[in-house]
């Protein structure tokens, strides 16, 4: 299950700190909607809460309105700092994250993100990179072979619904559902095109507007959702090419994945593995197969495609990794035989939250430049993770595409075209429209041509992947050319892999002179590449489980007049001697022009060839835009040959403005040449951690192991994040790993007491470096508190005081505990006689514990006080305290009442309710 990141929080007697006397426990208080509310000296932002018993804390976060099901994962953080995953409630507004009695030292800077883009605030566009005008790139040239034309296959369409299978951690069992599409009989067997869908709302209620459930299976009334039915024209297309194509549902995981640690991505990996499997039972002489694959042409199950769109990209990837590397058995909801070859994926808007792409497997991904839900286009990691890992020659390519959403590559998500209620993922604000993404917009692509252009790429990646048509490769690797099939969409591509060699890369111990080496994720602002304040962000900068990553850097370059170079030099001298280009990913700023370059290399012998000239402009973006991505530019390496540099020992690499001003980033460079390579996979260990939950005991020491299994082939590395329980903080180091050994080796030391605490998780998150995989990508040891919460009662101090003294009462606990109590209480309305006024406590004590103010004068209960108690770790009581003051009226006495309450805000029934009066100055 998704559990709370408690690894980011720590205890801090917050509220405590704005009592105005020693002992005072101080409130954050909701008004009239119950929400905490933001005064002053309130820690907490609009819209949050804190909710639960005990040790069964809550942070509370709701949304002024449906926060729609997607893709993106909604997590809490504060500044840089992940504090978690929290589970949405059936409302769709109201989202939770388990805390136990511990809050974040930060509560001013909450925020609730979803792929780095701010839930809770309205984005700030006042400030755009360069022009409020977006500028539609140029048209690039036609490419030769164009894949989005029609084939000449007649074509078979039918379904099939199998029994229900059930996956590991779901208790609900998963749907066997598909849409096939086909080439029609015929002899010889054709390659297998799968499709997956994200996540999406399950269920919906016919004839309402917006009426959508994440149930399953669907409640009476209700009807499935079908996002397995979205991609029918991308299969129509491809089964005219001669591809059997299938797309199935994943409803029964989409229900259930926020239960789970790492976002369903096992279990969909599991579902298509059984798919798989069926179709390789079918193809056996004799099956019984489904009425439609039987008069479809047979699959071939060698030649396999995986297609998956959102968390389902990170599916079909997974389910490539697991065909090559089984995962762990008891977490895997597929133990058959692999009777198939996955030779590609294509990746449309992907999310990777366990930044483990496979490096063995082709891949394409597709990148929309509107995206709203996975809106830091962190799928771009299923290119840039792959440098480095394996042997290289497996082709990975990231496709932008300008002016398209998320999801409009599905019809079933797509208004208009959808049975159920659907949407524009990328949202608008009409009074101020984005310039590069609202509706209308000369850069926005309409729903027709965004998924028009998906499936071209689609087939594209098809035809080079399963076809083995190298015409096509031009579309996909950085070449500059066009599907006109595709048209009017802007589409650029670069690409690592493939006949690329010999890579000038920022990390590995390269030295960096003119400009900066900068760090993809890092909180200090000195190191990190982006300033954390432009508008707009980057996909090869999207965030992950730690605030500072070692090895993701990149070459930051500034200049104010051109002419100074910026000078890469490897540890190594690199061989470009099988090159004919020399290719670069650099990116600029989003909407600027004109941005030039000389590009040079050295070689050993200090002899120096300018190989030519780069000339690149900014994407269209705007601040809600993920736009700094890198273009591939290419210079010739036939200058350094007339010179005769010798290009087998290529010791640096020269960047050098020619225009005036400006900025840049390098990400990396290659020596470049044309082809498509035989991919091989390379035999590599595989890496799982797990998880165990122990108690904490009574008494003693004992020590335990964060569980990881290391299996497959040969010897590798990794990289080991250990997360500090308390600051959420990690150190890391780099790991050799082999199949069956302890290389990844993280004690944990438990305590035992019987002073009542919290769950603590220690955590571990790891990271491929260099030829090796990594599938459960986190885990650890969660120890749990096994001591019973203290019993806390509400006594009186001093309940009968002359006005200008004080009112108090005392929180007693039956025993101390090991870390902070919050206890709600609750001031009611009194019963008989006159009720103390908002004029008779003073004012600043009722700012403090309600946000109200004195004025219209009104009953006391009626001014929202309902004060959470904070109890310090160790403390046996604390006193809740009403300072009164003197008036010059004469008045009866009057009287307050006050009672310990559950989190709704109830008395509770077993506790009294007392009263305390105030009578006037004699």
């Amino acid at each position: 299950m998704i559990r709370a990141r408690r690894t980011c929080v720590t205890a801090v007697a917050v509220l405590a700190a704005l009592a105005g006397s020693p002992g005072l426990a101080q409130a954050e208080q909701p008004h009239a909607s119950g929400l905490l509310g933001a005064t002053d000296d309130n820690p907490l932002p609009p819209g949050w809460r804190i909710d639960g018993e005990g040790g069964a804390r809550k942070l509370v976060w709701r949304a002024p309105k449906t926060v729609p099901m997607g893709d993106a994962r909604v997590e809490f953080r504060t500044g840089d700092r992940l504090l978690g995953v929290p589970k949405p409630a059936r409302d769709g507004r109201t989202f939770r994250l388990a805390l136990g009695e511990r809050l974040p030292e930060q509560l001013t800077t909450l925020q609730v993100t979803a792929a780095g883009r701010r839930l809770d605030v309205v984005a700030d566009d006042g400030h755009r990179s360069g022009s409020r005008v977006a500028r539609i790139p140029a048209q690039a040239p036609a490419n030769g072979v164009d894949p989005g034309r029609p084939g000449s296959y007649r074509t078979v369409t039918g379904e099939y619904d199998l029994d229900p299978v059930r996956l590991p951690g779901y208790a609900a069992p998963v749907e066997m559902t598909a849409k096939v599409v086909a080439p029609k009989g015929g002899t010889g067997s054709r390659p297998l095109a799968l499709f997956l869908h994200g996540r999406h709302s399950t269920c919906y209620k016919p004839g309402s507007e917006d009426d959508v459930a994440r149930d399953w299976p669907c409640a009476d009334g209700y009807k499935p959702i079908p996002s397995y039915l979205g991609y029918l024209r991308d299969q129509q297309l491809l089964a005219s090419q001669g591809y059997v194509t299938v797309s199935i549902s994943a409803n029964g995981i989409n229900a259930q994945d926020q239960e789970t640690e790492d976002a369903g991505a096992q279990a969909r990996s599991s579902l298509v593995r059984q798919h798989l499997a069926r179709w390789a039972d079918w193809a056996a002489p004799g099956s019984s197969a489904p009425a439609v694959v039987r008069e479809a042409a047979k699959a071939d199950l060698s030649q396999v495609l995986l297609v998956g769109h959102s968390r389902g990209g990170e599916g079909v990837n997974r389910a490539a990794m697991d065909s090559l590397s089984p995962p762990p058995a008891a977490e895997d909801g597929y133990r058959g035989p692999v009777r198939w070859k996955v030779r590609g994926t294509v990746l449309i808007a992907p999310t990777i939250f366990g930044r483990n792409p496979v490096a063995d497997v082709p891949s394409v991904t597709l990148l929309p430049g509107c995206d709203g839900d996975v809106s830091d286009l962190q799928g771009q990691d299923f290119v840039d993770g792959t440098r480095g890992i394996s042997r290289g020659t497996a082709l990975h390519s990231a496709v932008y595409m300008v002016g398209a959403n998320h999801n409009y590559f599905n019809s079933e998500w797509t208004p208009g075209e959808a049975v159920a209620p659907a949407r524009d993922d990328f949202g608008t604000d009409p009074e101020q429209p984005d310039p590069v993404c609202a509706p209308g917009a000369a850069t926005r692509l309409t729903a027709a041509q965004q998924h028009k252009a998906g499936a071209t790429y689609i087939a594209a990646a098809a035809r080079l992947f399963l076809a083995g048509d190298d015409r096509v490769r031009p579309l996909l690797d950085g070449s500059g050319k066009r599907a006109p099939s595709a048209d009017p969409a802007r589409v650029l591509t670069h690409a690592v892999g493939g006949r690329r060699s010999a890579g000038f890369l920022p990390d590995g111990g390269a030295k960096v002179t003119g400009a900066r080496l900068c760090s993809a994720i890092d909180p200090d602002p000195a190191m990190s590449c982006l300033d954390p304040e432009a508008p707009g962000s980057s996909p090869h900068f999207a965030s992950w489980e730690t605030e500072q990553e070692t090895g993701r850097s990149a070459v930051d370059l500034k200049w104010s007049a051109p002419g100074t170079a910026a000078r890469i030099t490897p540890a190594e001298p690199l061989s470009l001697g099988d090159s004919q280009k020399l290719a670069l990913r650099v990116f600029v700023p989003p909407n600027t022009t004109g941005t030039k370059f000389d590009v040079s290399v050295t070689d050993s012998s200090d002899r120096r060839v300018t190989l030519g000239s780069v000339r690149v402009d900014g994407l269209p973006g705007s601040a809600n835009t993920a736009s700094h991505w890198a273009q591939e530019l290419r210079v010739p390496l036939s200058a350094a040959t007339r010179a005769g540099l010798d290009l087998r020992h290529v010791k640096s690499l020269e960047v050098t403005p020619r225009s005036q001003s400006g900025r840049a980033w390098l990400m990396d460079a290659w020596g470049w040449a044309p082809g498509t390579p035989r991919v091989k996979a390379a035999a590599l260990p595989r890496v799982d951690v797990g998880r165990t939950i122990v108690k904490e005991g009574d008494s003693g020491t004992r020590t335990y192991r964060i569980p990881v299994e290391i299996s497959g082939h040969g010897s590798g590395q990794v990289r080991v994040y250990v997360l500090d329980p308390d600051s959420g903080r990690s150190e890391n180091r780099l790991v050799t790993v082999r199949p069956g050994s302890d290389a990844i080796d993280v004690p944990v030391e438990v305590k035992g007491d019987t002073v009542y605490g919290d769950d603590v998780e220690h955590d571990i998150a790891v990271k491929a470096v260099r030829n090796a995989v990594v599938g459960k990508y986190r885990g650890g040891i969660i120890v749990e508190n096994d001591d019973p919460e203290p019993v806390i009662t509400l006594s009186p101090v001093a309940d009968r005081v002359t006005e200008g003294e004080t009112l108090t009462w005392r929180l007693s606990l039956d025993a101390p505990a090991a870390v902070d109590l919050w206890e709600p209480v609750r001031v009611l309305p009194v019963t008989e006689g006159a009720e103390l006024s908002t004029k008779d406590v003073d004012p600043q004590w009722l700012k403090d514990s309600s946000g109200d103010v004195p004025d219209p004068e009104r009953p006391l209960s009626d001014a929202s006080l309902w004060v959470w108690v904070n109890i310090p770790p160790g403390s046996s009581s604390v006193d809740f305290v009403v300072p009164t003051v003197r008036d010059q009226v004469a008045e009866p006495a009057e009287s307050m009442r006050l009672a310990l309450t559950d989190r709704n805000a109830e008395p509770l029934p077993d506790r009294p309710v007392l009263t305390g009066t105030v009578l006037d100055k004699p």
